[in-house]
């Protein structure tokens, strides 16, 4: 039977266990560029057993990044160091993922204990913050972003491009699309914040077009062995709005174009504002199940997972062939190994390198 310490094969990788570490900010880069905070970070999870280790979201621009201090992929730069920590996590038997992303309107904000709120060029910001429509996040503070023409567009397009062409380059064997959590494509996914009346807006097939465009192009670019996931909000917790059911479509149209994963989380469209979110454990595993089930496509789940029993009884039951686990590896960066022993796993599988 299918556990979570089964390996778990998706194209030319194999994963020991189905076991990954979530992307998570640290805000710890400058100009973009890892360093031994990242070396250490990432590493110690694949020390600890995880079987694929994502880094935190990597910007595809420089004004794509939610803080000054996100990581980036946007130059070539970048590579140099993003290599040496990869070759460290590949040694430990994990899988190097990065997410590659782009905040939108909800770009140029300072670190959370700083506040977290919008910052101007002054602050070490940027101006301006682009987005589908020219509707700003937060009323009360966030600036009005200016909507992405179509040569805007374009750009965007061609950095998530160049992203993955990098992200290889760097040593990654999966490349996630982030487009969740309220960032650019989600804000072109949601009629929240997507009032356009051209092809990108609209309509369902319109709103998604620019997911499906650099997904089908990230496809052409990456090496066919290597998977690609996408994050998606599976829903945005208001009424008539990005759901469940478009979800669903969307996953079918993705798997089309050979994306192998999707990875469901939800919310972040209005800062909390209007929605109602039943958050409790497990609370958004029922998206990545009825993804799964209605599609056929493999699905991460993600959110609240803290115990090995809990993270064991998704994969069992089928829920999702992967659990993504975030703030209990903050707290346990031996998480995984953990989990083997209250599981009664004797050894983790690790993975052979020649």
């Amino acid at each position: 039977m299918t556990h979570l310490f089964s390996p778990f094969q998706q194209r030319g990788v194999t994963f020991r266990n189905r076991i990954g570490v979530s992307p998570m900010c640290q805000y710890s880069s400058t100009d973009g560029f890892a360093n031994d905070w990242h070396l250490t970070h990432l590493v110690s999870r694949a020390v600890g057993g995880a079987g694929l280790v994502f880094t935190e979201a990597a910007a595809v621009e420089p004004e794509g990044r939610i803080s000054p201090q996100d990581l980036g992929i946007w130059s070539d730069q970048h590579i140099e160091t993003l290599a040496k920590i990869n070759q460290q996590i590949h040694q430990a038997g994990a899988i190097a993922g990065i997410q590659v992303a782009h905040a939108g309107r909800k770009a140029s904000n300072s670190v959370p204990w700083e506040g977290g709120k919008p910052i101007d060029e002054t602050q070490g910001g940027w101006r301006p913050v682009f987005a589908p429509s020219a509707i700003a996040f937060n009323s009360e503070n966030s600036p009005l972003p200016e909507a992405l023409d179509l040569a805007g567009i374009e750009r965007i397009k061609n950095a998530y491009i160049n992203s993955a062409k990098r992200s290889v380059e760097a040593g990654f064997q999966v490349i996630e699309i982030h487009a969740a959590h309220g960032y650019l494509f989600h804000e072109f996914l949601s009629p929240l914040s997507n009032q356009r009346e051209d092809a990108y807006g609209g309509s369902f097939e319109n709103r998604i077009r620019l997911l499906v465009e650099v997904a089908s192009d990230i496809r052409d670019v990456v090496p066919d062995h290597y998977p690609i996931w996408v994050r998606i909000s599976a829903t945005d917790w208001i009424e008539n709005s990005w759901d469940i059911d478009q979800s669903v479509e969307l996953a079918h149209k993705l798997k089309s174009l050979g994306i192998d994963a999707i990875d469901s989380s939800s919310g972040g469209i209005l800062n909390g504002l209007g929605s109602k979110i039943p958050v409790g454990a497990g609370y958004q595993t029922a998206f990545s199940d009825r993804i799964r089930r209605e599609t056929g496509m493999n699905t991460a789940a993600v959110g609240l997972i803290t115990a090995p029993e809990q993270a064991d009884h998704i994969v069992r039951t089928g829920q999702a062939d992967f659990v993504l686990i975030g703030r209990e590896f903050l707290r346990d960066p031996y998480w995984a190994a953990r989990a083997a022993k209250e599981l009664g796993i004797k050894d983790l599988v690790v993975i052979k390198r020649e």
